[in-house]
């Protein structure tokens, strides 16, 4: 039986100096091994390989920095009535949709019997009031022939007594006469005088009397014939016009239908005068102001134009504008023809820009520097974008290569092998 191993074990004497050379060999085959490794690290072999021809690949450069939202939107007539039944009644149509018009043509009648009515009873309604006036005309003229007779009886009796007067005072003189009859003749010529006074009062009183009568009367009629002419000019506007030039748009009643007072019949487009209705992103909708140059594309044709309207709501998550442009620059231009365009937000001088990509949709923070076959990763910062470029604000300087593709088949590499 074996207890242990103490037979099989030998003592060894080690020298200490043998111990400290180990010691160091070992520390210096360790550092060996890190260098290696650490240069291995530092000669960067590339990650990743990817084919050059697949990505695409732009150029820093410095100029002219444009901030700019791209919209959409079609051509809207700049002034598109709607015409109105101006009474309730019959509408009877005298256009098609499509049809063109000019200024002033009948378009639409409205027949209303109630209407027509109510005219003939007004106008009955002056002609009694016309007859009344000529009756109080004819009143007047006999009552101011009556005042103006009372006036001249008036008149004669006082030189009748102004006469008698005189006759009694050469006769008191002469002794022909009492001095009771000289008395009469004075008291008989101060009635006379009073009368006359009194008859030329009553005259005035009575004239202003039957004047004002009279222009009541006028009044009356006068107000009466504006009620008629108020109704004659309403059974004319039964005629409805066109208040533009240009073609019929939308019908909207069906011809001879029953109609109320107000109601739309029909849309009027004029199309001497176009405009750009755009739909732009709410996210821009702080940044948009009246007069902002806006680059429209109609077709195969570019037109500038300028921001003239903007609508105060959000439909949608976009903002409703409206741009005038000179329809002399553009040819051939329809109602609700699509268009894109431009709104020009900014410009800036003397920036650094990148062809604007897909790499944006990393955040903007990262790049990848072209430099031979290696692409390498560095941190960038970008500021404002436009529909074709993104200003840098650091990381890269006029010249460098950028790869501008989308970063996911990267996959976060450190350096990338470009195959061509």
């Amino acid at each position: 039986m074996i207890r242990d191993t103490s037979g099989q074990d030998q003592q060894i004497t080690v020298n200490k100096r043998s111990n400290i050379k180990i010691g160091l060999l070992g520390a210096a085959l360790f550092l060996g091994v890190v260098v290696s490794a650490n240069a291995v690290i530092n000669t960067g072999s590339p990650q990743l390989s990817l084919s050059k021809s697949s990505l695409n690949i732009a150029t820093v450069t410095s100029g002219s920095f444009v901030r700019d939202v791209a919209a959409t939107g079609f051509i809207v007539a700049a002034n598109a009535p709607q015409a109105y039944s101006p009474e309730q009644g019959f509408v009877t149509l005298k256009v098609k949709a499509g049809d063109t018009v000019t200024l002033g043509q009948t378009i639409a009648l409205v027949d209303s019997p109630e209407l027509e009515n109510v005219l003939k009873q007004q106008q009955s309604e002056l002609a009694r009031l016309h007859g009344e006036l000529s009756r109080r005309e004819l009143e007047a003229r006999r009552d101011t022939l009556a005042l103006n007779n009372t006036l001249d009886l008036a008149k004669v009796e006082l030189a009748a007594a102004q006469r008698e007067n005189r006759r009694a005072q050469l006769s008191i003189k002469q002794s022909l006469i009492s001095q009771i009859d000289l008395e009469q003749a004075q008291d008989d010529l101060a009635r006379a005088e009073l009368t006359y006074q009194h008859a030329v009062q009553e005259a005035a009183i009575a004239k202003d009397t039957l004047a004002f009568e009279l222009k009541s009367a006028k009044s009356t009629v006068t107000q009466q014939q504006l009620a008629v002419d108020e109704l004659l000019r309403k059974v004319n506007n039964l005629a409805v016009k066109a208040s533009v030039a240009g073609i019929v748009g939308n019908l909207l009643v069906q011809p001879k239908s029953a109609v109320t007072k107000n109601q739309a019949l029909m849309t009027l487009v004029d199309l001497s005068a176009f405009e750009a209705q755009l739909q732009v992103p709410e996210s821009y909708a702080n940044e948009l102001g009246l007069g902002m140059d806006v680059a429209l594309k109609i077709g195969d044709q570019n037109v500038m134009g300028k921001l003239s309207a903007i609508s105060p709501e959000v439909n949608n998550r976009e903002v409703t504008t409206r741009v005038r442009f000179s329809q002399e620059d553009v040819k051939n231009i329809r109602q609700n023809q699509r268009l894109s365009a431009r709104v020009l937000l900014e410009n800036k001088e003397d920036v650094l820009m990148l062809r604007r990509g897909a790499f944006l949709d990393s955040g903007g923070h990262i790049a990848y520097k072209v430099e031979g076959d290696i692409a390498t990763r560095i941190n960038i910062n970008t500021g404002a974008t436009s529909i074709r470029s993104v200003e840098i604000l650091d990381g890269l300087r006029i010249g460098d290569e950028v790869i501008v593709s989308n970063y996911e088949p990267f996959e976060k590499a450190n350096t990338v092998l470009l195959r061509q």
